[in-house]
């Protein structure tokens, strides 16, 4: 598999044209289970064969059971300079019921590895709206985390889908999925929290330390271009979006010919600038209103004035020069409002 997507990597040189690597995410499954070996085949063919920045962020996702001492050693001495360690709770019964391999006190002794090992940009990755889940039980979580001086965490609430081991014990009354409102109040504790400590809550997912916003995600969320490789990736080249096939030995037996197993979806001037909403609206720095109408031809003030002031008016966004942001409040409804916001056919 790390062959094929070296030979991927060289199969896709000019999805990206000329634009510099500024980023490079090893993320989407486990790919700390990777030997340093492999991750540093990859990243030397990244950077011989394209055009990559001289200090690019270079991210990992691991688990903390994957990331032993030597581990991280060697991970650093590969060229990772980020970590992105999906903690997920700090409560021991809370990971057992989400099937984690490792314990609080094994997160905690990751972490703490990671510093010693030279790492110096470190996100934890927190799960809040779990079942159980009592207000103390996230508060200590937080707490927590926060004592490890991290420098980015992000935050999702459990998300329960219908064909998982979670979404057929809902079905059959087995487990009770957590009331919305409580997911919120969950998130508004986090935020408060991370606001006294001096993190940006600059996606709604996403809070960073000074000078340590995630580059990779937020390039994502400002409709820049991205190549995806291996498995299940996806790609986006401001004109279409790729999707690689899932199947690993459909991919592995493309690859071996050749050939780059994947779906094109040639975008509309209505899905970019529904794209750019979307994600836009997620953050703190929002919609710039004059590259919409200039960029995507659309005019969302004139469109949406009426409903635009409702929102200011309820101080769920706010309109100053030519930025649309939403409040703290505004991004607890961020899809909601953004899909009426969305452009249709007939806008163009």
């Amino acid at each position: 598999m790390t062959d094929a997507i070296i030979q991927e990597l060289k199969l896709r040189l000019d999805y990206l044209g000329d634009d510099v690597v500024e980023t490079i995410y090893f993320g989407g499954g486990t790919p700390s289970v990777l030997t340093s070996e492999e991750i540093a085949a990859m990243l030397n063919t990244i950077t011989t064969t394209y055009r990559v920045h001289q200090s690019p962020e270079i991210t990992l996702e691991a688990n903390p059971d994957d990331l032993t001492e030597n581990k991280l050693a060697e991970l650093r001495a590969a060229g990772i300079n980020r970590l992105s360690i999906g903690v997920q709770s700090f409560h021991d019964e809370e990971l057992q019921f989400l099937h984690r391999a490792h314990s609080a006190a094994h997160a905690i002794q990751c972490i703490e590895n990671a510093r010693k090992a030279g790492f110096n940009n470190i996100s934890i990755d927190l799960i809040y709206g779990i079942p159980g889940q009592s207000e103390k039980g996230w508060q200590d979580s937080i707490e927590t985390a926060l004592k490890l001086l991290p420098e980015h965490i992000s935050a999702y609430s459990l998300t329960i889908e219908e064909k998982t081991v979670f979404g057929r014990q809902a079905a059959k009354g087995k487990l009770k999925i957590v009331d919305d409102d409580v997911s919120a109040a969950h998130l508004l504790m986090l935020i408060s929290a991370l606001d006294k400590k001096g993190f940006e809550h600059y996606e709604i997912s996403n809070f960073a330390q000074p000078g340590f916003i995630s580059k990779h995600n937020s390039n994502y969320w400002r409709q820049k271009k991205y190549l995806g490789v291996g498995p299940s990736a996806h790609s986006y080249n401001l004109k279409t979006r790729q999707f690689n096939v899932a199947n690993n030995h459909e991919y592995l037996r493309n690859i071996n010919a050749g050939k780059i197993p994947s779906q094109v979806e040639v975008l509309s001037i209505e899905d970019n600038a529904n794209d750019y909403i979307l994600t836009g609206l997620r953050t703190s720095w929002g919609i710039n209103l004059t590259t919409l109408k200039e960029e995507y031809h659309y005019d969302l003030l004139s469109h949406h004035t009426a409903y635009l002031d409702q929102l200011q008016h309820q101080g769920l966004a706010n309109v100053v020069d030519i930025c649309l942001t939403l409040t703290q409040s505004g991004r607890m409804l961020a899809d909601k409002i953004a899909t009426d916001l969305f452009m249709m056919h007939k806008d163009v």
